[in-house]
């Protein structure tokens, strides 16, 4: 009782003592973090981002689209049904910042690729209104017009590897190729598809074929989002039937 007392008498004490028990709880909940291995569990058809969905994601984050969508669903009963099965910290784990968002004027996208098809999007960028009447979003019209910069793709990589993404040498050597035959529909896409897998989807997603346009890179980035995990075979930790039930969504 009487060492405690004197602790919290002395203000350099109590302030030392503070700082100590901090730092302590701190590290216990950081240092784990660092452990990727440890935290994220490993699931089966996720990859890192292609160098044209990497572009779209650049453009993405350009425009401020996580500003008002979302690619976080909660384990929320509410938010499963509408939006589909709840986020994995896998689908994030390659995402340098992650787009999580903090709010929804819009709807989230973590389960938007393969939703819509290309011309809705390309829609939908050029008017939203166009395909939902009541959408606030600004026209994106001008991406279509931009060819989209691939100059410094193969850096981009490069960078994203010393941060822990797995690329490879072959894929930082090919970056700017692989992201021309992504975006195109001539294109020799073999060594695209043995880097990257069969599962990646190479076309002229804005329906122009002369140039790699900023639209043809935001959409080939929509269009990867949250249809690399097979949820017929995940087996999950929580059964969505079961999940609490929550407020209405934002």
């Amino acid at each position: 009782m009487f060492k405690h007392d004197k602790i919290e008498r002395n203000s350099i004490i109590l302030l030392l003592a503070t700082v100590l028990v901090v730092s302590i709880g701190g590290l216990i909940e950081i240092v784990p973090l660092f452990r990727v291995e440890m935290t994220i569990e490993k699931v089966q058809g996720m990859r890192p981002y292609t160098p044209l969905e990497l572009a779209g994601q650049n453009i993405y984050i350009r425009e401020g689209c996580y500003l008002c969508h979302s690619q976080q669903i909660r384990p929320l009963k509410d938010e499963v049904e509408r939006y589909g099965h709840y986020s994995l910290a896998a689908e994030s784990m390659y995402d340098h910042p992650f787009q999580w968002g903090s709010e929804r004027t819009g709807p989230d996208l973590s389960r938007i690729g393969g939703k819509y098809s290309d011309e809705w999007h390309v829609a939908h960028l050029t008017d939203p209104r166009s395909v939902v009447p009541e959408s606030v979003m600004p026209p994106y019209a001008f991406l279509k017009t931009r060819a989209a910069d691939l100059s410094n793709i193969g850096d981009h990589l490069k960078t994203l590897k010393i941060l822990g993404v797995p690329y490879t040498d072959d894929m930082i050597a090919n970056a700017y190729k692989d992201a021309i035959a992504q975006g195109t529909n001539e294109a020799d896409t073999a060594g695209l598809t043995a880097r990257y897998g069969e599962k990646v989807t190479s076309r002229a997603f804005d329906g122009q074929t002369q140039m790699v346009s900023e639209m043809t890179a935001l959409i080939a980035y929509l269009q990867r989002l949250g249809n690399l995990v097979d949820f017929t075979t995940y087996n999950p930790d929580l059964d969505p039937r079961n999940l609490p039930d929550a407020g209405a969504a934002p």
